[in-house]
């Protein structure tokens, strides 16, 4: 048994393979050789008035190995002078998290290692529009316009540059100082020129890829904004403003995120930043949470996802694969990747390459696994 921490898992993981292991398993799914469960949220009041404690978790399993990510924050929403609303979390205080990654086999069902997920989250996100700007973007795609400036906007970057020739980034966040830090990191880190600017207008302008990368709970730009032939793909639903699907051509899903449940009081679609949430608390405790999101939106995210707009039913990534969806077909479609309903698959595929060179490297430290076995059948 091993614990795996971000400081060996950032020797261990490149770009090039947390994108490769993904796309190689979410091509199993069609036939079963892969298998996820999306992330449900548990909702209970805490200590704070203005926030809540959640508790997230995903599965998946593919390739011998069973993954469960679990995470433990307090989730608070706060708003600025500016207008800016957006979502905060921390374990125990702020600048602490709890993200763990529990590693089986389904081979026999052994319990092989736990795994901090800082490093590997933001990777497996980045991977995953990474996949989606392979498929989706124009091959001749150099520019992008990041919308962010966080730990996630620098694997997203990282991930189009792996799939695309990518020589100009345009970045936005409402903090100068977090915006520029990013351009003069990820131009060092990647060679290119990434260039901080003042408006999120002027990072849309005249870019082949758009991503978004933030925790807003509003839209960060305009509709109106996207071009012919833009690739466009996000972190979050509600950064994405709902006028959008009106002007996206193609519309891909990474996978299926919904939890298909009828809705309650104690179960709800799409309050906060969560698909699916199971919610505690009294009446009043529970006004503490932000509202539903009145149009779940284009991607399929929830049990009631508004799937109006060009291009009918969404497909997924494994429909475009497999041939069932064309994909792009002319250099004017406006695409768009849906970067979210394979998680728990993704905690699988990336956290079992990590594990399996973390043994061949002899990285991790080891605990028996004794420790977690017992002679009591449950």
């Amino acid at each position: 048994m091993l614990i795996i921490g971000n400081d060996v898992v950032s020797q261990i993981l490149t770009m090039a393979d947390c994108i490769r292991v993904q796309e190689e398993a979410f091509k199993k799914l069609p036939t079963g050789g892969a298998i996820h469960r999306p992330r449900i949220d548990m909702y209970m009041p805490c200590d704070r008035d203005d926030g809540y404690f959640r508790w997230g978790s995903m599965e998946g399993a593919n390739d011998g190995f069973f993954a469960i990510r679990m995470k433990s924050d307090v989730i608070t929403w706060p708003k600025n002078a500016s207008g800016n609303w957006t979502e905060d979390k921390y374990c125990r205080e702020p600048g602490t998290y709890c993200g763990l990654i529990f590693l089986v086999s389904t081979k026999n069902a052994e319990p092989l290692a736990f795994i901090n997920d800082g490093i590997l989250q933001h990777f497996r996100v980045g991977g995953g529009a990474g996949i989606g700007a392979k498929y989706l973007s124009r091959e001749d795609s150099h520019t992008v316009g990041m919308l962010g400036s966080g730990g996630m906007a620098r694997t997203f970057l990282e991930a189009f540059a792996c799939v695309r020739d990518i020589n100009l980034c345009k970045v936005y966040s409402p903090s100068p100082e977090n915006r520029q830090r990013y351009a003069e990191e990820m131009s060092k880190s990647l060679g290119i020129e990434v260039r901080a600017v003042d408006t999120a207008r002027e990072a849309v302008r005249g870019v082949d890829i758009l991503s978004s990368c933030t925790d807003s709970m509003i839209p960060v730009y305009d509709a109106e904004w996207i071009e012919k032939g833009m690739h466009v793909t996000n972190l979050g639903r509600r950064e994405v403003p709902d006028a959008a699907a009106e002007k996206f051509d193609l519309v891909v899903r990474q996978g299926t995120a919904g939890i298909q449940m009828r809705q309650t009081e104690r179960f709800q679609a799409e309050r906060g930043l969560s698909p699916a949430a199971y919610i505690g608390g009294t009446e009043d405790e529970m006004k503490r949470l932000p509202e539903r999101n009145p149009q779940p939106g284009f991607g399929g995210d929830s049990p009631e996802f508004d799937d109006r707009g060009k291009g009918g039913d969404k497909p997924e990534f494994a429909d475009l694969i497999s041939g069932k969806c064309k994909g792009r077909t002319n250099r004017d479609e406006v695409t768009f990747y849906r970067n979210v309903g394979n998680q728990g698959l993704q905690f699988s595929a990336v956290g079992g390459w990590v594990y399996s060179q973390a043994m061949k490297l002899g990285k991790g430290r080891e605990l028996p696994t004794e420790w977690f076995l017992q002679d009591i059948r449950d």
